[in-house]
């Protein structure tokens, strides 16, 4: 939307009766060539009105008269046709078919919550913890497990950054969040004019407009807010596929500290700060170390790897 077309939306916000006027001077300007003057529009506007049109630039000088700054946007903002709109962004082209999950989401999800039954389920832990033990087994022989839990979250959070970087549009979330933001201002921009109007009295007819356009506003708050579902889709989509291949890692973990299978030379770990303490301690509240000390590893790891691999996963607003 060009600058032209928002001030004259906002001309026409501070001041309904703003949009004859607008009208008067087009019909006027096609009657003369392009030009106006204001001895030949006196009759349907105020002397106020006539000024704010040329304080703002709408109105700029002609060869006689005052000419209409920029005739297409000028149109646009009266007629409707294009991007007149004073909140483009609220309107914002959304293609709900880009954070449609696919079969194969569907049956990543499905696999995810059936594995996290393991918690609870010893048959489940036991048979996820042994199938995955013959390929971590080499690396357990080989490695102190303070450095097997380092290893997995390395994996983990490579694995990790490359899926949310291939699954999760930015571009899409960043069009959502611009049309949230988009719908917010324009609630709050109706908001501060009904108080403006109640401040200096205006007329009922004036409030009862205002009110009446802030519950349209509300309205297509809840119809986005409905249509918002997409972005939780697409900020989920790369985490099913997370928690699948994540799950029996930490069922492994658990079958292997819980289920006794860590050797008793290495069931004590030198963690920063605490000290000495064994991997079931519980070391902030009840979380044991070795969920602290996977979480610390991973969250370092990741960040280190988008970082190296360049992936940058804010939404994107451009």
């Amino acid at each position: 939307m060009t600058r032209t077309a928002e001030k004259i939306n906002a001309l026409v916000r501070e001041d309904s009766s703003m949009t004859e006027a607008l009208e008067s001077i087009r019909a006027t300007a096609d009657e003369n060539g392009g030009e106006v003057q204001w001895g030949d529009v006196s009759d349907d506007l105020t002397s106020g009105q006539w000024g704010r049109l040329i304080e703002k630039g709408v109105l700029v000088d002609g060869d006689e008269g005052f000419e209409i700054a920029d005739r297409e946007a000028y149109d646009e903002a009266l007629d409707g046709d294009g991007t007149g709109s004073a909140f483009p962004d609220a309107d914002v082209d959304i293609d709900a078919e880009a954070s449609k999950w696919s079969q194969w989401d569907k049956l990543a999800g499905v696999g995810s919550l059936l594995l996290m039954f393991g918690y609870w389920l010893d048959p489940v832990r036991d048979t996820v913890g042994g199938t995955l033990n013959l390929l971590l087994g080499p690396l357990d022989a080989a490695l102190p497990f303070y450095a097997v839990i380092l290893s997995v979250a390395l994996l983990t959070g490579l694995y990790s950054t490359l899926l949310q970087a291939n699954l999760m549009n930015p571009e899409v979330l960043g069009k959502y969040q611009k049309r949230m933001k988009a719908m917010q201002d324009k609630q709050q921009d109706v908001r501060d004019r009904k108080q403006e109007a109640e401040e200096r009295g205006a007329s009922e007819a004036e409030l009862e407009q205002l009110e009446n356009e802030l519950e349209q506003v509300r309205e297509e708050q809840m119809e986005a807010m409905a249509e918002n579902m997409g972005m939780f889709k697409e900020q989920i989509r790369p985490m099913v596929w997370i928690m699948l291949f994540t799950i029996p890692i930490f069922l492994w973990m658990y079958w292997k500290i819980h289920g006794g299978n860590v050797a008793g030379a290495e069931w004590t770990v030198v963690m920063p700060i605490v000290g000495v303490v064994d991997w079931t301690d519980g070391v902030i509240g009840p979380m044991p170390a070795w969920i602290l000390w996977y979480f610390l590893c991973s969250m370092g790891f990741t960040q280190l790897l988008r970082k190296s691999l360049n992936i940058d996963m804010t939404p994107s607003t451009t």
